[in-house]
């Protein structure tokens, strides 16, 4: 498996647990204990506030990952870059350039730093 394919996996991961509401989970034992999420509302999250707000929050109904691109930072860190489009039952999708950068540590890829900007 290339390390695209194995980011991807680990992003494609992460978005079915914002799709059946587990994300709180996913997310709280994926993140480094650093790690930040940097939204389009421009709030920056660290792991707890995380997993606490994706405990809350409703379920994407389906999701996309479109164009992602790697970016090699090393032997033990990497950015996926990409386009994602989610949307929920009712409502408007949601169109933004993502950026999830991972770390090796203990022997699997966590997330370190997460970032969104709304495409325009």
């Amino acid at each position: 498996m290339t390390l695209l394919e194995e980011l991807l996996a680990l992003e494609h991961a992460g978005w079915r647990s914002l799709c059946d509401a587990t994300g709180g989970d996913f997310y709280g034992r994926t993140m480094t204990d650093d790690a930040l999420m940097v939204l389009v509302d421009g709030s920056v999250l660290d792991r707890d506030a995380v997993a606490a707000s994706l405990s809350d929050a409703p379920p994407w109904a389906s999701y996309e990952i479109v164009e992602p691109r790697l970016l090699a930072l090393g032997d033990d860190a990497a950015s996926l870059v990409y386009t994602g489009v989610a949307r929920r039952e009712q409502g408007e999708d949601f169109v933004a350039r993502m950026a999830s950068t991972y770390v090796r540590e203990g022997g699997g890829w966590r997330l370190a730093l997460y970032q969104q900007t709304l495409r325009p």
